[in-house]
Formats: C-alpha cells, sequence, structure tokens
C-alpha cells in the first residue's frame, strides 16, 4: 500500500465518516492535529473513527495513551495502517 494514496483515503474517511461538512482532502494537513486547536474532533469522534479504520482497513485500534499517538494526525494514522498491514503481509 502506497502512504501518499492511503492518506488521501484515510482523509476521505474522515470526511465521511466524522461528517466534516465544507471540508475536503487538501483542507486537511498531513500533520495536523486532529483533536483539539486541529480539527477539534473530540472522544466521541475517536469512537466513530475507530471503528471505521477498523472495518475500513481490518486494524486494530489500542484503546488508551496508544491509541491518542495514533489519532494524533493522518500521519499518524497512515502509520499506523502501514505498521500493522506489514506485520499481516
Amino acid at each position: 500500500m502506497e502512504r501518499e494514496p492511503l492518506k488521501l483515503e484515510v482523509k476521505r474517511l474522515l470526511i465521511s465518516e466524522l461528517d466534516l461538512r465544507g471540508k475536503t482532502e487538501a483542507d486537511i494537513a498531513d500533520d495536523a492535529p486532529l483533536f483539539g486547536e486541529g480539527l477539534g474532533l473530540d472522544s466521541l469522534d475517536a469512537l466513530q473513527l475507530a471503528a471505521a479504520l477498523e472495518e475500513r482497513f481490518g486494524i486494530n485500534i489500542p484503546e488508551g495513551d496508544a491509541a491518542r499517538e495514533i489519532f494524533a494526525s493522518v500521519n499518524a494514522i497512515t502509520t499506523h495502517i502501514l505498521s500493522v498491514s506489514a506485520d499481516h503481509a
């Protein structure tokens, strides 16, 4: 799986699953924080995003601090998906 197309797919998933109206893939910087001052996501968004990522990519999102690291940015999510995919290849 290529990194750049995967980042685009993660951004599309964020927009569609979290109903980020008015946002496009270009509006979401790869390294921008997803929570707090970034996109302003909250804990409910995190649960919804985890479920969507697990379903779409067949990966497991751990709970707690590990999930916080994974959800830090689009880059962090992409890195997690690629590392889990490599482990299962």
